[in-house]
């Protein structure tokens, strides 16, 4: 068995005296472990750090088997993941939860295209960050709870909506979620509207969105009952910052 494609390597772990066992990302074989020999050789050792994006090429002799690849690196994110600790954590965030969340060697294209898209373009500013929020959004969808914000859940209509039901994962708008306001999760407006201007805690308020359904309908299809610690810091940051404890994200 062979299959070649280039991913976005997620983690690391020693495997034997010489070699790793590596976690790749791609679209067409989604999720893929596979053992790279000589992988802690001066070599190798340099650029395979998560976030690398590599050309790969993996074997085995029965498709069930671990594997091994072959790689040769494309491009390197280290010096922009490195510019900021929000860019760190919020790239860590991306791999530990892909690493959790997605099931092995399924093709996810939408999601990798999403995936590239964000940190190709990882920088420490709202406009980025809010791009973060929306790629949780979409790695709901592509794990089968996606929410639907087009429209009110109890009414239809489409303006105005600024909850989301908790129950349902759909929108909600202001009239009708009134009453049971105490009950329903915030919608921020730069997840209807890509244009819309974002807020002050608007994107601590994304986060908790898509935070609640991660938590609570993903993480225990997968046996786990907490989200990764890099999003639990990356959420405390940004905290901080809207409450000006700090006045970057350094």
């Amino acid at each position: 068995m062979e299959w070649r494609d280039t991913g976005i390597l997620l983690s690391v772990r020693p495997h034997g005296e010489t070699s790793v066992i590596a976690e790749v990302f791609s679209a067409e074989h989604g999720r893929h472990a596979g053992v790279i020999r000589g992988g802690i050789s001066r070599k190798l050792k340099p650029v395979l750090q998560p976030g690398a994006q590599l050309s790969v090429v993996w074997q085995a002799r029965l498709e069930s088997h671990l594997g091994s690849f072959r790689v040769e690196p494309t491009q390197s994110r280290t010096a922009d993941l490195m510019e900021a600790r929000v860019c760190l954590e919020a790239a860590n965030s991306i791999f530990a939860l892909l690493s959790r969340c997605l099931a092995e060697r399924e093709a996810a294209p939408y999601l990798y295209a999403k995936t590239v898209a964000v940190l190709d373009h990882i920088e420490d500013d709202p406009g980025w960050l809010a791009d973060y929020v929306r790629w949780e959004i979409a790695l709901l969808r592509e794990v089968g709870f996606g929410l639907d914000l087009e429209s009110c859940a109890a009414t239809g209509v489409r303006d105005n909506l600024i909850y989301v039901s908790p129950k349902s994962g759909r929108a909600v708008s202001a009239q009708a979620g009134a009453p049971y306001s105490d009950r329903l999760l915030k919608l921020p407006g730069f997840l209807l509207n890509r244009d819309a201007r974002i807020l002050s805690g608007d994107l601590c308020t994304g986060m908790r969105l898509s935070g609640y359904f991660l938590e609570h309908s993903v993480m225990p299809t997968h046996g786990k009952t907490d989200l990764p610690a890099a999003r639990g810091r990356l959420l405390d940051l940004m905290e901080k910052r809207d409450r000006g404890a700090v006045r970057s994200l350094d």
